[in-house]
């Protein structure tokens, strides 16, 4: 039996040892896995990313056969520039932040793509006369590097987008947040917007999916397309469903988009998640974003329908190998979902569930995986910092089924089975009564 070769994973995330642990007879033969620190999660936000990159490359240099990463932020970037200086297969890590700079991605779509780019504009908030005078008003304002849906949404006016950038929360954001973006930015690239700017972008609207995939030295593979399913009052993502439901004439279209972007823009051998809209009423694709990265929450979805998680993949891909994609049907399920668990109003934690409790839930279904993201006493009310600013994620569900309907029947039995309690609090700022 040949060596086996140690992959690293640069600032891990919550998914990458379960999923990774998953799908291990798969893998394990060929691979030895071994994690960097700190996480992703606990990452400072002055950390001195050249410096730690230095560091890991003395630390790893002839002791791993690959570097990857499911972290968006800083891991996408930081594997690549770790892969480039210790001459491993990886993208160029300029490319990758070509990529994970909105706006520096919007022009990129602009040129490979102009059918799927929406019109949209850079905004400088310290400068009271930049405004969306292409996308206009009403229009939808985002970092040009953001995380989840943090300091984003609607924005009907100028004064409502002066206000925006006013906000205590906006400016920490463009000082704390992006610190370990603009370091990376002035090292590996010559972009003229640094982390700090917003981009406004015309409203889209149509359903949502992530198409995902994965390029070699010269191939550009899409592994499938899985719905977005938004809560209709606040656009909170509520369930992620694989494969979709779309016709499939739609997502040959995506998977050209996808394709088209990826070449365009030279991300070669390594992982891409583009999230896109499809207007049926206007029957046009639009892209809402790309991340140059494994999408870590969807791994075994493609393990339970096509028979290969994408962590297998990732594994392949950073070695350098040429891998084989998952087959329709290849899996144990038909169809299958991962649900983000959310509370639209403040609350403490009156009861989480314990490891036994998880076990217990993840035992009803061949498959199923359960991520605990609080505790018993905790209180969940900061929702404009953590995620989309309407609601607090506090667990992940992924399950399989032979339809959609029973994927409802079998979420509703595991959550009742962890047994989640909450007691609501008052929203901060309250006087009380």
């Amino acid at each position: 039996m040949s060596e086996r070769r140690k992959m690293l994973f640069v600032f891990p995330t919550d998914w990458d040892a379960r999923q990774l642990d998953s799908c291990r007879t798969a893998w394990e033969a060929q691979f030895d896995v071994a994690y960097s620190e700190p996480s992703d999660w606990d990452c400072a936000w002055d950390l001195d990313i050249l410096g730690w990159i230095e560091d890991a490359v003395r630390h790893w240099d002839g002791a791993v056969a690959g570097v990857t990463s499911s972290s968006d932020y800083p891991g996408a970037t930081v594997a690549a520039a770790l892969a480039q200086k210790l001459g491993l297969p990886g993208p160029d890590p300029a490319v990758v932040l070509g990529c994970s700079h909105k706006y520096e991605a919007r022009r990129l779509q602009r040129d490979v793509v102009p059918e799927a780019t929406p019109r949209f504009d850079v905004l400088d908030p310290d400068d009271p006369d930049s405004q969306p005078r292409s996308a206009g008003f009403p229009c939808f304002v985002k970092p040009v590097k953001g995380a989840f849906s943090v300091m984003s949404g609607r924005i009907d006016s100028a004064a409502e987008l002066r206000a925006f950038f006013s906000r205590p929360s906006a400016r920490s954001f463009r000082t704390e947040f992006v610190h370990i973006f603009n370091q990376l930015v002035r090292r590996y690239t010559r972009f003229e917007t640094d982390g700090g700017a917003f981009i406004a972008e015309e409203l889209l609207d149509g359903m949502q999916v992530t198409v995902e995939g994965y390029s070699t030295d010269d191939e550009v593979v899409v592994l499938g397309v899985t719905d977005s399913e938004l809560d209709p009052r606040t656009r909170s993502f509520v369930r992620f469903v694989h494969p979709s439901a779309l016709p499939e004439s739609v997502q040959r279209r995506m998977h050209d988009v996808a394709i088209r972007v990826v070449r365009g823009a030279g991300l070669w051998r390594a992982f891409f998640n583009i999230e896109m809209l499809y207007d049926a009423g206007r029957d046009v694709v639009r892209i809402v974003e790309v991340n140059p990265r494994i999408c870590g929450q969807f791994g075994d979805l493609y393990q339970k329908v096509g028979g290969r998680n994408s962590y297998e993949i990732a594994l392949e891909v950073a070695s350098g190998a040429v891998p084989a994609p998952p087959k329709p049907g290849g899996g144990a399920h038909a169809v299958a979902a991962s649900v983000p668990l959310r509370v639209f109003e403040p609350v403490r934690v009156a009861r989480a569930p314990d490891a036994d409790d998880v076990r217990a839930a993840e035992a009803l279904y061949p498959g199923t995986m359960v991520w605990n993201e609080c505790k018993t006493g905790q209180e969940l009310a900061d929702f404009e910092s953590i995620e989309d600013g309407h609601s607090c994620r506090y667990a992940v569900v992924n399950v399989g089924a032979p339809d959609r309907d029973s994927l409802v029947e079998r979420m509703q039995r595991v959550r009742e089975r962890l047994g989640y309690r909450f007691e609501a609090l008052e929203p901060r700022g309250s006087s009380g009564g």
